[in-house]
């Protein structure tokens, strides 16, 4: 349960005339910015959270704080603010944020509404000076894949240097088959085609049945 001040209980009750969104980003390099949807800058948690910059709360999935939802802000970008160079150059990757409601009256008074780190941001617009900025929250990062699957489709790129495909015509779907027969390069699949799959539990000997191993597999 979110514990909600008194005072931003007692905003919400008058029509919450007084409240504001406020954010704070903090870049691995420890560089922190600040932004808010009032209509003037704001001293808050130290640091100036500018207004103007057009940032306003997106939709949201879940909650950030123990779920793997995410949400959404979206904002313009400026020289003030976000530079598209620094987001082209990764300066933004994996910054945490922290999203608030603020009493703007009295930056002492404010609930923290959840936390995340920067999964991507979507430059928009045919000028691109407007921006998306997705949000995880912590857990999101205990769903993420480490490594690699075992599954019966090769996981590399065709023509990449896992591949080894200098030259490759035509479009592959993965499969052990269509390696073998389309490019002979069975050598470099990345694959594992002898992997039962999950119907594999539920087969039992049938007369006629070739046991020949196939139906194990992703080899056919």
């Amino acid at each position: 349960m979110r514990d909600i001040p008194a005072a931003i209980s007692a905003a919400l009750t008058g029509g919450a005339a007084k409240l504001c969104h406020a954010w704070i980003l903090t870049r691995d390099d420890g560089e922190q910015m600040g932004f808010t949807d009032h209509d003037r800058d704001l001293w808050f948690q130290d640091v100036v959270c500018v207004a103007g910059s057009g940032w306003a709360a997106g939709t949201a999935h879940g909650e950030l704080g123990l779920e793997s939802g995410d949400r959404s802000v979206s904002g313009v970008l400026s020289a003030a603010a976000l530079s598209a160079e620094d987001i082209r150059a990764g300066l933004y990757d994996g910054a945490r944020i922290a999203t608030y409601v603020v009493d703007w009256t009295d930056t002492r008074h404010f609930v923290a509404m959840g936390s995340g780190r920067l999964a991507r941001i979507e430059m928009r617009g045919q000028d691109q000076a407007a921006f998306v900025a997705h949000i995880e929250g912590p857990a999101a990062r205990l769903q993420r894949i480490i490594g690699r699957r075992y599954t019966p489709l090769c996981d590399a790129r065709l023509g990449d240097a896992r591949c080894g495909l200098s030259d490759p015509a035509g479009t592959c779907d993965k499969r052990y088959a269509t390696c073998r027969d389309l490019f002979a390069n069975v050598v470099n699949f990345r694959g594992f085609p002898d992997l039962p799959g999950e119907d594999f539990v539920t087969l039992y000997p049938r007369s006629g049945d070739a046991l020949d191993g196939a139906s194990r597999g992703g080899r056919s």
